[in-house]
Formats: C-alpha cells, structure tokens, sequence
C-alpha cells in the first residue's frame, strides 16, 4: 500500500492497551482463581481415586472427538460440493438463524424429537403399528449417540460460519476465483482443487474455530443435561455436580477435574497439531503428485450434499415446532401424532415468569452492548496485526472448559463482593460475549476501505466525526450481526448465570434445563421455546437493519 493510501495514524501505543486491558484483566484473574482452587494435593487424590473418573473422562473424550471429526467433516464435504452454486448463498443466509437457537434449546427440542416417546417413533409406529414407546435408549444413552448428534448438528453451522467469514475477507475471493479458475484450465476438477489446493491452506486458518469446537464437546454441560449418559456421565458434568456439593472437599474436587478437562483439551489440540504436522510430507506427495481425479457424479454429489444441508435446516425447523407442540399439549398418549388436548397452562406459567424473562432480555441486550463496545474498541485501536497474536486471548472464553471458567468467575466475584448480583453476571456474561462479537465483526471491520478515513482527514473532518457519520453508518449491518451474536450467547449462558448468580437468579435457560430434570413437559419445552424466540427477534431485527442498509447503499450509488 503507498504512503498516500495509508490510514492516518493510530492513536499512542499506551492506547492500544485499553480494550484489551479491559477484557484481559478480568479473564485473567477469573483463570488465576479457578486454577487456584485446584492447588490441593487432597482434591486431586479424592479425584484419582474416584471410581467414576476414568469412565467419565472416557466418554468425554470420545464424544469430544466423535463431535470435532463429525462436524469438520460434514463442513469440509458441504463446503466442498456446494461453495460457488446458488445453495452456498442460501445455506449463508440461513447460518444466522441456525446460529440463534441457543444449545440448550435445541437440546430439548431434539430429545423430545428423539426420545422413545417422540416425534419420530411416533411417526415409525404407524408403520410399524407400536402401542407403546420401544425399551431403547435413544437420549441419554450410554455411547452418548444423541449428544454426538446434538452438538453435531449445532457446531457445523459455526464452522460454516467461519468458513463463510474467511471466505469474505479483503482479497479471499478474488483469490478463490483465481485458484478455482487456474486449476480448471490445467483439467483438474473443482472437488480436487478443494481437497488438493483449498482445504490446505484454509484449513491452519480455522485452527482456533476447530479448537473452539473441540473445547465445547470436551466439556460441554447443558447439552450433556438433557441427551447425555448418567451412568455414568461425561466428566464435565461430573465436575459440574461436585462444584455444587455442599461440601468443600468435593467442591475442589470439581475444580480439580476441570483442570483435568483443561489439561485433556489441551492435550488433544497438540496431539491434533503434531498429527498435521506429521502427516504433511504425505499429504503434500498427494496435493502435487499431478492426476486429475475426475468426479463422474459431481451432480450427484452436489445434489446430497443439498440434501444433507436440507435435512439439517429441517431438523432445526422439526425442533422449534415440536417444542411449540409439546408446549400446548396437556395430553398427548403415544402413538397419536397430534396433542388430544390442547392448553395454555404453560405459557401462563411463562407469562407470569415476567422477572425471569426481564432478567433474561435485560442482561443479555446490556452484555451484548458492552461486548460490542469492546469488540468495537478493539478494532478502532488496535492494529491489525493484533488480530492473530491476542486470538489465543481472544478465544480463551471459547476454548477453556465452561464449568472451570465458571467456577474461576464466581471465585473473582467472590473477591469483589459481588458474588449473587446482577454486576456479577453482568461482568460474567460480558466476558464470554465479546469473543463471539469481535469474531463476527472481524471481517468487515478489517475490510473496511482506509482511503475513506483518509480522504475525510484531508477534507478536514475529525475522527469522531468520520465514525459517527461515515464509517459506523456504513458498517451498521455488521455492527448488528455482532450485536445479535453477542445476545444469543448471553442467552444462552448456563453455568455462569447458575454459578456465579449463586442460585438467586434464574433466567429462561435455567429454567428449561432445571424442568427438564423433571417432568413438566409442557413448562420445560414453553421456557426452552422462549430461549430461542428471543435471539430470533434480535437476529430479525439485525437483518431488517442489514436489508435498510444496503437499500440505502443502492440508493446513494443510484444517485451517483
């Protein structure tokens, strides 16, 4: 880029610090404190011989990595065989929606789809002819099938998501047609030049997305509530129960195994690393060894991964409906298909649960503020080239264990005597929200044209003004989308809104796990419904403001 085209000065390093200060410093001591708890011999010789730690850590380990290599997978083939046609563009307007219904949500939903007694035996009994639900496992079982599946069906849209985002930065895809058509003209087919050209070099890109992915399978717990094993079950969960014990011995004992969790996460992302590492001689002999492989069926090919993307969307839709169902129902014998009655009882429940839903909005619209602000701040003082070296940093709320995180945030709320309050969720809910906002403001921001800032500090015009009147306009829909991420994730928030709000505070989402535990149906699928509804209408409203926009922006170049 020549002098004359560069961005004005940065502000003074000092500066530099602040947003990064502000998101750091807490997060750091939040991991110095939950780390802390774990420093006793006895907690971590009370864990060693715990009879349930190595089967726990077993299945913990095997639906992490069932989970990652499934959804890498499913993202690779879909990626692969639709980029490029007109089901990409479609599959990337509906990521956003995908994205907005919580895990917890989703969880319940697809239980009630899956269950011996759902949707789907039901509708197998007409054929079958079944008078009752069939003795199997299908939620809860002990391979831990239905959670794989569940946070398979949930991570493949982030990783689309990402491969989406990386796909739109400056320069990637005048890049991507160049390579796609280079390779045509050399004979090779477009599947081969994904596998051979593309993937390789995507692929290190979306390292921290994958370790992202990794991490939440290792670890997760709310959807581990609803479809995982109890018998026994996943090691985050294990350490989820111990950090709730009334005993202190077995409280460090939880933390203790979520430091293992930690030690496991990271121990799998190195093995993953040396592997790639390891394999790179072999691999590249494959990439340049120079046959063209044709792919006689790529219609077909396109034509299934078309339907394994339909197949997914119709499973979210099949989940939002059913819980609608199920939350109207107040009889419903199997095998019918339908509710014999219906009734509003749960949803008056609901309604007169105003408190709970007021805190739920409330604290996700003000933690999605103050994460946008941040992630904002961030990219307006920071130079680029931060972007990769503070990632790990970035990341860490996406990539360190929920319940250690967790129990690490109520420690340092405990510190600051704000423990049990609305600040302390605040700040607990702030935390793993910005992440997810400066990941969805990244590209854009990074991409936005610098000769415009220039060009406005030549006229004469101020910083304050270029952003209020300028730049921030221009970028009003990708401030939304980051806005709306940010308050589905807080939302969503499980344990740090059970554990750092010390039990006072209940929100939609505690709600629906706590009722799942029971055998309120009809209450728990209303709240888990809720839980989805309210992203959905700030991810409606984001997208209306996109659409304003770029009528404007068509509009202003009409005119020109």
């Amino acid at each position: 880029m020549s002098p004359a085209l560069a961005a004005p000065a940065r502000p003074v390093r000092v500066a530099w610090l602040l947003p990064a200060a502000a998101f750091v410093l807490p997060l750091g001591a939040a991991l110095f404190y939950g780390l802390a708890g774990a420093a006793d011999g006895a907690a971590w010789q009370h864990l060693g011989s715990d009879p349930a730690l190595v089967p726990a850590l077993g299945l913990s380990l095997w639906v992490g990595v069932a989970s990652t290599l499934l959804s890498l997978a499913l993202a690779m083939v879909l990626v692969t065989h639709l980029h490029g046609r007109p089901a990409w563009a479609r599959m990337q307007n509906l990521l956003g929606g995908l994205l907005a219904v919580p895990h917890a949500a989703f969880a319940v939903g697809l239980g009630l789809l899956i269950m011996p007694s759902g949707l789907l035996s039901r509708g197998l009994a007409l054929l079958t002819g079944w008078n009752s639900p069939p003795d199997v496992a299908t939620v809860q079982d002990r391979y831990g099938l239905a959670l794989i599946a569940g946070l398979v069906l949930k991570e493949v849209p982030f990783l689309l998501w990402n491969v989406a985002a990386l796909a739109s930065r400056v320069g990637q895809r005048e890049w991507l047609a160049r390579q796609l058509q280079s390779a045509r003209a050399m004979g090779y087919a477009t599947h081969a030049v994904w596998w051979r050209v593309l993937w390789p070099q995507w692929l290190p890109q979306l390292a921290l997305p994958l370790l992202a992915v990794w991490a939440y399978g290792l670890t997760v717990v709310d959807m581990a509530l609803v479809l995982g094993p109890t018998r026994p079950p996943t090691l985050a969960l294990l350490a989820w129960q111990w950090l709730f014990d009334a005993d202190e011995a077995v409280n460090r004992q939880g933390t203790a195994a979520a430091v293992l969790l930690a030690a496991t996460m990271v121990a799998g992302a190195l093995v993953a690393a040396l592997a790639w590492r390891w394999a790179q001689p072999a691999l590249r002999r494959r990439w340049v060894r120079g046959d063209r492989p044709a792919l006689t069926h790529a219609a077909a090919a396109a034509r299934l991964a078309v339907l394994l993307a339909s197949v997914a969307a119709l499973l979210y839709v099949a989940v939002l409906t059913l819980l609608a169902g199920v939350s109207l129902a107040s009889l419903w014998t199997y095998p019918s298909l339908w509710p014999q009655a219906v009734s509003t009882a749960a949803w008056r429940v609901v309604a007169g649960s105003g408190a709970t839903l007021g805190l739920t909005a409330g604290l996700a619209a003000v933690s999605a503020v103050t994460a946008l602000a941040l992630a904002v701040a961030w990219m307006e003082l920071t130079p680029a080239s931060w972007d990769r070296r503070a990632a790990p940093a970035v990341f860490a709320p996406m990539l360190v264990p929920g319940v250690l995180l967790a129990a690490g945030l109520y420690a340092l709320c405990l510190k600051m005597h704000i423990d049990g309050s609305l600040a302390g969720l605040w700040l607990a809910h702030s935390l793993v929200c910005t992440p997810y906002a400066l990941v969805a403001l990244v590209p854009a921001y990074r991409g936005f044209d610098v000769r415009l800032e220039h060009t406005a500090h030549a006229l004469g015009r101020g910083t304050a003004a270029f952003l209020w009147h300028i730049k921030w306009p221009m970028l009003k829909a990708p401030l939304a989308a980051a806005y709306a991420v940010a308050f589905a994730v807080s939302v969503g928030q499980y344990m740090s809104t059970q554990f750092v709000g010390a039990g006072r505070h209940a929100s939609v989402t505690t709600e629906a796990l706590t009722l799942a535990a029971g055998g309120q149906r009809g209450t728990m699928a209303a709240f888990a419904l809720m839980q989805a509804l309210l992203p959905a209408l700030v991810f409606g409203a984001a997208l209306l403001v996109a659409r304003r926009a770029a009528r404007r922006m068509g509009s202003a170049a009409a005119e020109c």
